[in-house]
């Protein structure tokens, strides 16, 4: 089953020249809340995959399983191995009041990170809170932005990672609705994670959710259609599901996000056919880009690609941004006013703003034909 959406005139500008702002309000839409996924599919493989054609401008419904059909051969897929942390920690503070310590990235420190607590107003630098029997923590300082540094003491002789892994649990989104005690968190500690995500890369305050789709049958049957993966690592963190809060977007200030990308990977970067470069979601995008910009200038043939390459992520891609390494994109279904909405909809018509409107028409058909959104929901790949 296929339906064509509008065709759009491209308006080819000189982003500098002939464009001043994009209004946030561009990348608003109404979405209604039965359509945000609270649970995954039963199988991985059978979410619904919508797929655009960027040359003809038509969609096709498909179901997941049948991506590997549906890709060029060859491609070349790249996918962020993060694992995500059981970055949740439940405490108390010293007179009784509950506190939520969600835990974002670490600093030097191996006992210090970076989090985010509630209630933050009645938690200032100086305030402790802990959990009995196992750990005790100091709010350090705290950014305008809400982010406190925090030191956490575990009670018996352990990492935070061993803290997180024993007694943390999953940090679903704000728009899944669930309680501590919900019965789904032993299906969220094996769904909200990729089937290829790396235990030793437990980096991520929130899935890679694109990836969140694939079974190993499915990636078995990539690789016998001529499809090779190739890893990297993006440490996810929440400030890319945050809302741009400001009236323009160039004047959102954009997060960043730690990366690496293993030497063979970059060979593969270099080396792939050009039309068969497949980012499984905007953070292996944004790591892409983001590594294109930070070599921009340099022969290939002089980099050092033997070396696995380490950078921290500030790219903010926004219509009527291009692309130099991503050709094809596996994403979800994202969140209005968002920094990846703005991300796909450069992507649609790279060089041009009208990826916008034609986003939105896109969106509006797919809601009305039942398609799930969010992270727990179906996906889409541009082709």
């Amino acid at each position: 089953m296929r339906f064509t959406l509008p065709q759009f005139k491209p308006i080819v500008l000189n982003h500098k020249k002939f464009f001043n702002t994009l209004d946030t309000t561009l990348f608003e839409y109404e979405l209604p809340e039965s359509a945000i996924a609270q649970v995954p599919v039963e199988k991985r493989g059978e979410s619904r995959l919508l797929v655009i054609n960027r040359q003809t401008g038509k969609t096709e419904d498909h179901q997941f399983r049948d991506l590997p059909e549906l890709l060029p051969k060859p491609c070349s897929l790249f996918r962020n191995n993060a694992t995500v942390l059981k970055a949740r920690l439940y405490a108390r503070r010293p007179h009784g009041g509950k506190v939520e310590c969600l835990l974002l990235h670490p600093t030097n420190n191996p006992n210090v990170w970076w989090c985010l607590i509630k209630p933050a107003r009645k938690l200032p630098p100086g305030s402790t809170f802990g959990s009995e029997g196992q750990y005790q923590a100091t709010v350090l300082d705290k950014k305008q932005s809400g982010e406190c540094r925090v030191e956490i003491i575990p009670e018996i002789d352990e990492s935070i990672l061993q803290l997180t892994e024993r007694i943390g649990v999953i940090p679903l989104p704000p728009y899944i609705h669930r309680n501590r005690d919900d019965s789904n968190k032993t299906l969220d500690i094996q769904r909200y994670q990729t089937v290829y995500a790396d235990p030793k890369k437990k980096v991520a305050a929130a899935a890679p959710t694109a990836g969140l789709h694939f079974t190993p049958a499915i990636l078995d049957l990539l690789e016998k259609n001529g499809t090779k993966s190739y890893d990297l690592t993006l440490h996810v963190g929440l400030d890319t599901f945050r809302p741009i809060a400001t009236g323009t977007i160039e004047d959102h200030l954009i997060h960043k996000e730690f990366y690496e990308v293993p030497a063979e990977t970059c060979r593969a970067i270099h080396s792939a056919p050009s039309g068969s470069r497949l980012a499984v979601g905007t953070t292996s995008l944004r790591t892409l880009e983001d590594y294109s910009l930070k070599i921009d200038g340099s022969n290939p043939d002089s980099l050092s690609l033997e070396k696995d390459f380490h950078s921290e992520a500030d790219i903010f891609i926004y219509p009527p941004a291009t692309f130099s390494t991503t050709d094809l994109l596996l994403t979800n279904f994202h969140l209005p006013r968002s920094t990846l909405l703005c991300l796909v909809a450069a992507f649609l018509t790279p060089g041009e703003i009208e990826g916008i409107k034609w986003l939105k028409a896109i969106y509006s058909g797919a809601i009305e034909k039942g398609y799930r959104f969010y992270s727990y929901g179906d996906a889409m790949l541009v082709l």
